[in-house]
């Protein structure tokens, strides 16, 4: 849908209703003019062709409330027939579009407000003095990234920390205005707006920020002693951040409004935390899923047997462990992981170790002895070297 069509069409004329009609007055009034003009009974009509598709539009709009906001508050802030070709014909204007979309801004949140000013209040300006009613715009604060370092266990389950932060703010001294006093006087050159155009060729010019009050629309006879003038002051606080269970090394987390304060009613910043975990003796970690090696006994793995897992934080849990468990073979202890997004866990990664003995009891040695002599025709290694054989 083009400006044009919402500044210059009557879409309520086209369905011959009030512009305070309800609902159901603009879907009956479409359903009966649909039927009349429809194509399908007026084969080879054009006109009554032509007379459906504006009733469709019309109805496009109107039946939908969001676009009827923006329809009805475009009329009205453009006024009726709002576009007209001015002297030089159906490409110009016989009004400044700066000024135009500038002023949109307060339409409404639905419509032309915000969007269209930003995009077409810095191309089409007359110049510094077109600007002078405009009013300073807000500025969004800044972004600020701090760092933090948990605990394995921590980013597990979760925690909430300390962050001492240091950003601008207002000056407390002069509570923002940068002078002394608290009695700045507007900047001359930008009017107070923050902004000088420029041309561009065309008949068009750009904005920039004055370089002379800095983009503040101000400008301090008397600087503040603190800030220098600015406005701004580097301001420290502290504020407990809560970190989600589940984050992993190296995380970036943003927070949002957490950041620095805006200006002239501006929305603060975001913060940015970016999180390093240490490392456990005993659980690892990959992805939702955590990690540990497990030693069993040769026994153990030749005959089978129950054994027990540790979890981090919980009871131990039971697992039972097969016959002829080689060792590196890896086991799952499901729900005992890292929390997920979702708040579910993960499992955990259980991986059997066969742990080989140093020493020997008499008793022992003789029992692997018989063992060996058992089992004397086995030779593990007889497929290791048929396949290099093969290769």
């Amino acid at each position: 849908m083009s400006t044009k069509d919402f500044v210059e069409k009557d879409y309520y004329k086209v369905l011959g209703v009030p512009k305070d009609a309800t609902e159901a007055e603009i879907k009956k009034a479409y359903r009966k003019l649909a039927r009349e003009f429809h194509p399908d009974a007026n084969k080879g009509d054009a006109s009554a062709e032509a007379r459906f598709k504006e009733i469709s539009e019309a109805n496009d709009v109107l039946g939908d409330a969001k676009k009827r906001k923006e329809y009805d508050e475009a009329r009205a802030l453009f006024g009726n027939g709002g576009f007209r070709p001015g002297p030089g014909g159906g490409g110009s204007f016989n009004f400044d579009l700066g000024d135009l979309f500038g002023g949109a801004q307060g339409a409404g949140q639905g419509g032309f407000g915000g969007g269209l000013g930003d995009v077409f209040g810095g191309l089409f300006n007359r110049g510094a003095g077109a600007g002078a009613g405009t009013r300073t715009q807000p500025r969004r604060g800044q972004d600020i990234e701090s760092e933090v370092t948990l605990s394995f266990t921590e980013a597990v389950d979760g925690a909430t920390v300390p962050l001492r932060m240091s950003s601008q703010a207002p000056c407390k001294a002069c509570s923002g205005t940068g002078d002394k006093n608290g009695t700045p006087r507007v900047c001359p050159t930008c009017v107070g707006t923050g902004q000088v155009s420029r041309g561009s060729g065309g008949g068009f010019s750009l904005t920039d920020p004055c370089a002379d009050c800095k983009g503040r629309g101000l400008i301090a006879e008397n600087p503040c002693e603190v800030c220098k003038g600015s406005g701004r002051a580097k301001s420290s606080r502290t504020m407990q951040v809560r970190i989600p269970a589940g984050v992993s090394d190296g995380q970036r987390i943003r927070l949002r409004g957490k950041g620095a304060p805006g200006e002239r009613g501006g929305p603060a910043g975001d913060l940015y935390v970016v999180v390093h975990v240490g490392t456990h003796p005993v659980f690892g970690r990959k992805g939702d899923n955590l990690t540990v090696t497990v030693p069993v006994t040769i026994a153990e793995a030749a005959l089978g047997a129950d054994i027990k897992v540790p979890t981090l934080g919980g009871p131990a849990v039971t697992l039972k462990l097969p016959p002829g468990t080689p060792t590196g073979r890896t086991m799952r202890a499901r729900g005992k992981g890292a929390v997920r997004k979702d708040g579910t866990r993960g499992d955990l990664l259980v991986t059997v170790e066969v742990a080989v003995p140093a020493e020997l009891s008499d008793k022992a040695r003789e029992a692997l002895e018989m063992y060996r002599d058992a089992t004397g025709d086995e030779d593990p290694r007889a497929l290791l070297f048929e396949s290099a054989k093969g290769a």
